[in-house]
């Protein structure tokens, strides 16, 4: 309980780095080294848990890399392929940027859902701020990819920005949902 009242959230406790997390007392490199496999453990167990579930909803994909992404101090976009009963076939990153901002084209979305032969995807991405709410920035790359998407007979499922869970519990923003897609 003494870590979470010094970092305040058990997500910025799992983001802390392993230094950080030695300077405080009582807390030898050991430690530190246990606290981060069992964050990274636990994230792990809750992707291959979703990744044996159909890809139906903004929560499905949320239980698939939120535990995962939330771990994060960087922005990850990552692309979602599935087949046509909405089954991950594979999630690449496909970018990794800065605490607020990650760069990316469309053909890299895209590539390994090609090579695959994928249905559909699901663009998934962090906000490091733990604040959801869609940059313009965001709704241009989510125009783009659909419209890409629609070139290349490749569904744009959702769009889906993870962060911290919000007053109602939810920890993320999906354009689908809000009818932005």
């Amino acid at each position: 309980e003494f870590l979470l009242n010094h970092f305040e959230s058990l997500e910025a406790l799992s983001r802390a780095p392993i230094g950080e997390l030695t300077k405080i007392k009582g807390v030898g490199e050991a430690k530190a080294i246990e606290l981060k496999a069992a964050f990274a453990l636990a994230a792990r167990l809750a992707r291959s848990e979703a990744e044996s579930r159909a890809i139906e909803t903004a929560d499905d994909i949320a239980r698939l890399l939120g535990e995962e992404m939330r771990l994060l101090d960087y922005e990850s976009v990552r692309v979602i392929s599935v087949n046509t009963k909405h089954m991950v076939l594979a999630i690449d990153e496909i970018s990794r940027g800065t605490l607020n901002e990650s760069l990316f084209h469309p053909r890299e979305a895209f590539r390994g859902a090609v090579s695959r032969s994928a249905h559909a995807v699901v663009l998934v991405h962090n906000h490091p701020s733990d604040i959801t709410k869609p940059s313009d920035a965001d709704l241009r790359v989510t125009r783009n990819m659909k419209d890409a998407g629609a070139v290349l007979q490749i569904e744009l499922l959702d769009h889906v920005i993870l962060g911290a869970p919000d007053k109602n519990g939810r920890a993320y923003f999906s354009f689908k949902d809000e009818g932005l897609l």
